[in-house]
């Protein structure tokens, strides 16, 4: 059935907030990194797991949802030390925000299809608003849109732990129902 393979850790703000006011921003590099690279892995997974439903419909003779285009990776190492130049901050936290909410839709319309009885619902991330709120607030608020990111990220593995368990169970209810 579904490969196993190891999953996202979560990430806490708020050890990685304190260590960075101790260390005078420092601890901001290495937590970038860790953000962008989750999402990187998280990405490569999902496709991985795509492929892995498209196989075992085609297997059962159904026709396969359409799979999400390659997304791109973001070059963790690069992105975390540009932070360095404080704006791409900013422009880091307006991708993860972006990037999960198109990977939710389409997670969510590609598992609809492919298993119809299954119970997924994206979030929702108000980019506007988190970007509204770093505007009126002179880039204060940006601390508060990279924890909801942190957050959502972590909802969002949470729940993909959550949907392998249940998409290996359909997986297994229908190759045991096609074999009897």
């Amino acid at each position: 059935m579904l490969e196993n393979r190891e999953t996202e850790k979560v990430t806490w703000f708020s050890m990685w907030f304190l260590a960075s006011v101790a260390t005078f921003g420092i601890a901001f590099f290495p937590m970038f990194y860790r953000m962008i690279n989750s999402r990187n892995k998280h990405f490569r997974r999902e496709a991985n797991l795509e492929k892995q439903i498209v196989e075992f419909l085609r297997k059962q003779g159904k026709e396969p949802p359409q799979t999400a285009d390659a997304s791109r990776d973001m070059n963790a190492a690069a992105w975390a030390a540009s932070i360095i130049l404080v704006v791409p901050v900013f422009i880091i936290a307006y991708f993860l925000s972006k990037d999960l909410l198109a990977h939710e839709k389409h997670q969510d319309q590609f598992l609809a299809d492919a298993f119809p009885e299954r119970m997924f619902m994206p979030q929702t991330i108000p980019i506007k608003k988190y970007a509204l709120i770093t505007i009126v607030t002179l880039g204060v608020g940006g601390v508060y849109w990279l924890y909801k990111i942190v957050n959502l990220y972590n909802a969002h593995f949470k729940a993909q732990w959550k949907i392998e368990k249940d998409i290996a169970r359909l997986m297994e209810e229908n190759q045991v129902g096609k074999s009897m």
